[in-house]
Parts: structure tokens; C-alpha cells; sequence
């Protein structure tokens, strides 16, 4: 089959897809964009995570047939998605849509018209980092990498949704997400410092 979506604000056309190939794997080997990592292929360690329609999802455990007319945010998209919700204020098409809730997320309606600009660069490359892929930098917390994809968006979707974490609310939420070098005690700092740089610039 063919599956048309939009990835990292390009739209995309994967051809000859069989019914059981993965976003994983028409990512990483049609598109060419190896920044989802393919470890457990079981939705079990958060390598492969990938924000679709705004929502983050194991990539592993998405069938490719069900991105058709979707949009997909790979780590090498996150800074232009990132600065997009900058402008767009705290909540990217928040306060646009008319409200997102108590904590100030992103609505699903909301995440679904999320469009990067054109001229953005699907690879990432020569774009600006975003905040916490400044913090994961700044902070220590890579290390070997293959994780730092899915905690990259796995994190940039917990500070969209609560711009002040707890150190609970971080556990709780890059709890899919398994690092076998940090110790993960780097990465709740890159996530802290990411949330008390957002909140100065506020």
C-alpha cells in the first residue's frame, strides 16, 4: 500500500508498504531519518518515541497504515516544533484553539493542525536546538545516545503539559523511556533546567 503523511512539516509518501511494517521502520529505512532508535520493537524502552498528531507514541508499535493523512515529529523535527509553540505562546496552538485545560497542554484538535513551515529542515540540521535539547547538552545527560531520542520528546511533551514538573511528575512521565548509562539522575537535571530556563523566559 501507500501511506501519505506529513513528517517534521514535509508531506511524505512511503510506497509498497506491507500491512505490518512499523512508523519505526518506514522512518529509519524509507525516509532516512535514524534518529527514532530501533531497540526492544516492543514499546518497552521509549527509543523509538515519536510524537504523532502531537502525542507521543512508540513508533515500534505504530502500523504504518495508521499515519495516513497524519502528523508525524521525529527528534530531528522537535526544535522547529519546539520554537513553533514558542510563538505560538506556552501550549504551542493553545491559546488559539480556545483553552487547553488546567495544566495548559495542547489540545488533540489543537495538535493535529500543528504544521511546521516548509523551508524547515526535515534532519534537523543548521536549526536551532530547542530547550531541552539544550539542557540534555548543557546538563551532561547523554552519554552513548541511543536513548536520547525518546527522552528528548518524551520530556518535551511532559514540559508542554506542566511547565513546572515535580520531580514525581518527571519520573513518572519518562518512565517508558530506559537509559542503561546515565543513571538517569543527569537527565531529571536536563529536564529541571529546561523547566526553570522556560519559566524565566516567561
Amino acid at each position: 500500500m501507500r501511506v501519505n503523511f506529513t513528517v517534521n512539516g514535509r508531506q511524505q509518501e512511503a510506497d509498497d508498504v506491507w500491512e505490518g511494517e512499523s512508523l519505526l521502520y518506514v522512518l529509519r529505512e524509507r525516509l532516512g531519518l535514524p534518529g527514532s532508535k530501533n531497540a526492544c520493537e516492543q514499546g518497552e524502552c521509549g527509543s523509538c518515541t515519536v510524537r504523532l498528531d502531537g502525542v507521543p507514541v512508540c513508533s515500534c508499535l505504530v502500523a504504518a497504515g495508521q499515519v495516513e493523512g497524519r502528523d508525524v515529529v521525529t527528534v530531528e523535527g522537535l526544535a522547529d516544533f519546539a520554537k513553533q509553540r514558542e510563538e505560538h505562546g506556552h501550549g504551542g496552538a493553545c491559546g488559539s484553539a480556545g483553552g487547553c485545560g488546567a495544566k495548559g497542554g495542547v489540545t488533540l484538535d489543537a495538535a493535529k493542525r500543528w504544521q511546521a513551515r516548509p523551508g524547515d529542515s526535515q534532519t534537523g540540521e543548521g536549526v536551532e536546538l530547542s530547550a531541552i535539547q539544550q539542557a540534555f547538552i548543557d546538563a551532561g545527560a547523554v552519554q552513548c545516545g541511543f536513548c536520547t531520542p525518546g527522552l528528548l520528546v518524551q520530556a518535551d511533551a511532559l514540559l508542554e503539559e506542566n511547565s513546572s514538573p515535580s520531580d514525581q511528575d518527571i519520573r513518572e512521565a519518562l518512565s517508558g523511556n530506559l537509559c542503561r548509562c546515565t543513571g538517569y539522575e543527569k537527565i531529571l537535571d536536563a529536564v529541571r533546567l529546561a523547566a526553570a530556563r522556560q519559566s524565566e523566559a516567561v
